[in-house]
């Protein structure tokens, strides 16, 4: 009994099991409608958003002009990982990102933490963007129209308010196009990620015609050490990266598609964050450059058109840029509840789908009322802190996937393969642990206490109701 308790917790999901169960469960199936350019934007609208708007001007004050290295710095760093997930995405094509991934390479316990992590990175930090967005739609209203939201129903309770009503109608927005489709929500979603890559590209000719090179020297004021810790702070900026891959089963060629939207992702969202920067500290001394991004950017647009139209646009391209990250990250998150409902860790309810509109709607629901509670009631800085470690976990553990399943399946039909291996998912890891390892005690101590309430789920719940291991009962009784 006691052989079998053990056996059962590190017991692997079949690779072609998993991908034929990709084409629908009990609850129903997801249907193939994104193109590459969907996919891509899905990931692109993940990512780019907050991270422009306010890591920079946290970052700068550490590297000087340097911030434009850190960039580059983060983006190589996050490249490991994105190369890993391009290779296990091509290969395991299906709604459940890392967490099935996870499963199919190191077992169901490992699975589940990873699960349970991607729902702390996702329904966690929708919440944290929905709070942001409301702080951007009340700088918007107060530039355009010189009025604010009140207090009360902007802020959470102990920021002064009653209810952080604006946060709430954000997701309820994104909760409702999702309900409609993917296909829909794919398309709104592309419509917003060309504006905010059109709006950010006119935000560097604009700044580029005030730009002066004397703001470049020193170029390195805080040295190497002073990029490195900038490096580690924007690194924050490239989550997301990954969202394509909650698309498996909704992509029209997964195999090949999957991780060409990962890879171009990256590399759009790394062109335009190196353009801003340097952009930005060439038109402005860094020193200048204040933690409030977004109003450093219009300052600089301000001044180098002589009027404010140009940070009005800007203003109301941070809205929109955040509405899209909204959208995308809510969607990552029903997906993965998806797979992990269909595998029987997480009540049936998960993965439930309408037949007419191929929408898990009870999943979509229940993730928009959680996102709206946490969004409602509880502050920006308390929820951006317990992120960040969820998803360099999920990170580390897809590194590692890769490596397992090219020793135990080393026949699998790949359509990627991570170019310099193992070099590279074992760089993977190590950036991962090291930018972890830098993370504050307090972002431990809530990890910690995550972790140990999804075991509790786990040997509660999920063990018990799992369909592989009813699978595997089923056929050692021979029936």
């Amino acid at each position: 009994m006691e052989t079998s308790f053990w056996r059962d917790l590190w017991r692997t999901k079949p690779v072609d099991q998993i991908v034929r169960e990709g084409g629908g469960g009990e609850g129903g199936h997801l249907k193939r409608s994104m193109t590459l350019l969907q996919l891509t934007f899905f990931s692109v609208g993940a990512t780019l958003g907050t991270g422009i708007f306010v890591v920079m001007g946290e970052a700068t004050p550490l590297a000087g002009p340097a911030v434009v290295l850190a960039f580059l710095l983060a983006a190589v760093t996050a490249l490991f990982s994105a190369l890993s997930y391009a290779e296990l995405a091509g290969t395991i094509p299906v709604s459940g990102s890392s967490y099935s991934y996870t499963y199919a390479t190191m077992g169901e316990l490992v699975a589940w933490v990873c699960g349970w992590c991607l729902m702390l990175e996702y329904g966690v930090s929708v919440s944290a963007v929905a709070v942001g967005w409301a702080q951007y739609l009340n700088d918007f209203l107060d530039k355009a129209f010189g009025f604010r939201i009140p207090d009360a129903w902007s802020q959470a309770p102990d920021k002064g308010g009653i209810v952080n009503l604006t946060a709430v109608l954000v997701v309820a927005a994104m909760t409702v196009l999702l309900l409609r489709g993917a296909s829909e929500s794919a398309k709104v979603n592309t419509a917003m990620v060309f504006f905010k890559i059109g709006l950010l590209l006119f935000f560097c000719v604009v700044a580029f015609t005030g730009f002066r090179s004397g703001n470049l020297t020193p170029f390195m004021p805080l040295g190497v050490a002073g990029v490195s810790a900038a490096g580690a702070q924007v690194f924050f900026s490239y989550i997301g990266f990954d969202a394509a891959s909650t698309a498996g089963e909704e992509a029209k060629n997964p195999k090949r598609d999957l991780p060409l939207a990962i890879i171009f992702s990256l590399v759009i969202v790394t062109t335009l964050y190196v353009l801003v920067a340097l952009a930005a500290v060439g038109a402005m001394p860094w020193q200048e450059l204040d933690s409030d991004t977004e109003a450093s950017l219009s300052a600089i647009l301000t001044d180098v058109t002589g009027t404010s139209w140009a940070a009005l646009l800007l203003s109301a391209g941070a809205v929109i840029a955040i509405t899209s990250v909204v959208l995308t990250v809510l969607y990552g998150q029903t997906r993965i509840l998806f797979a992990m409902s269909r595998d029987g860790l997480i009540p049936p309810l998960f993965q439930k789908v309408n037949a007419r509109t191929s929408v898990p709607v009870g999943n979509t629901l229940a993730v928009g009322l959680f996102v709206s509670v946490l969004a409602a009631l509880i502050p920006l800085d308390h929820l951006t802190d317990a992120t960040s470690i969820g998803t360099l976990f999920a990170f580390a553990l897809v590194n590692l996937g890769v490596m397992v399943l090219r020793r135990t399946k080393p026949d699998l039909p790949r359509s990627f393969r991570t170019p310099f291996y193992p070099l590279t998912p074992l760089l993977g890891v190590f950036f991962c642990l090291y930018v972890m390892q830098g993370l504050r005690w307090i972002t431990w101590a809530v990890f910690g206490l995550w972790t140990l309430a999804g075991l509790a789920f786990y040997f509660g719940y999920s063990r018990r109701h799992s369909v592989l291991r009813r699978q595997e009962r089923e056929r050692a009784d021979g029936r």
